[in-house]
């Protein structure tokens, strides 16, 4: 591997899951010989099953928190890495990249930074669990088996639905749903999902699917937009027939691939950040 090329991919999973939401990921990329780190927000570092045992350790998690969090992983590697988040974890990667970190940054069917005002009827029937209820601001909130399937995997059979489902769905803190799905936008001045759209920072690829309920093409498209006055490097690509499961479903090596080659060949041609 060329000295200058970032070594490390740093995978940060979205809400309604945790780090295992990459296993496939982690060995395809280790092939590559690249090595992998795939953090979990504060609290998700346990499994799957103990998570949804026990909800409430993670519902008064605040994105502030998660980002220190994962900002302390990143700083403690020897030279920038690569970053890729999915859904909300793509969210976290831009506020990772906006203070600086990671060589390169994908964010694969993106929940949106703040001022991003796109909001499809198919995103708002998906986070439609969480936002039913004003009580679940203060709970940890999760899909049923039917929800999971038009949310994430609506392009998937119900039976494939329910084994994605019964593997790696997880609660979610609801007020994250609340905050940066609803209300965002609605408060005045910059709140905690707030990035600098004109300011510098590491290449940065937005990956869309054509099918993605919760986080449609059209979001990701206005989020990329946003970002049309900073100097950075900033792309846009959509595959088609993929929905939000696009990191699992069959053909995920297509994006995993597609994702790795654009980072590597960015990260090689960009001039560090200051």
């Amino acid at each position: 591997m060329n000295a200058a090329q970032p070594d490390t991919v740093v995978l940060v999973h979205g809400l309604w899951m945790t780090p295992r939401s990459w296993e496939a990921w982690v060995d395809h990329f280790r092939a590559e010989g690249l090595n992998v780190v795939t953090p979990g927000y504060p609290g998700f570092d346990i499994e799957v099953e103990a998570l949804r045992e026990n909800p409430e350790i993670i519902a008064k998690l605040t994105v502030p928190e998660t980002v220190d969090h994962l900002a302390g992983v990143i700083e403690a590697l020897p030279k920038p890495p690569i970053i890729m988040g999915h859904s909300f974890g793509g969210t976290l990667t831009q506020l990772l990249l906006a203070r600086g970190l990671g060589a390169a940054g994908v964010v694969i069917d993106s929940a949106p930074t703040e001022g991003v005002r796109v909001s499809p009827l198919s995103q708002v029937r998906s986070l439609f669990p969480a936002l039913k209820n004003p009580a679940n601001r203060h709970r940890a909130v999760g899909f049923t088996p039917e929800e999971f399937h038009y949310a994430f995997t609506n392009t998937l059979s119900e039976e494939e639905s329910r084994q994605v489902w019964e593997r790696y769905a997880i609660p979610a803190p609801g007020h994250w749903v609340w905050e940066y799905g609803l209300f965002a936008n609605l408060k005045p001045g910059p709140q905690e999902t707030w990035v600098d759209y004109a300011a510098d920072r590491a290449p940065l690829l937005f990956i869309g699917g054509s099918e993605d309920h919760i986080m449609p093409p059209s979001v990701n498209r206005s989020n990329a937009r946003h970002y049309d006055k900073s100097p950075a490097v900033t792309e846009y690509y959509e595959f088609e027939g993929r929905d939000h499961w696009t990191c699992g479903a069959t053909g995920w090596e297509a994006v995993a691939d597609h994702a790795l080659a654009w980072a590597r060949e960015h990260a090689a041609t960009s001039d560090p950040v200051g």
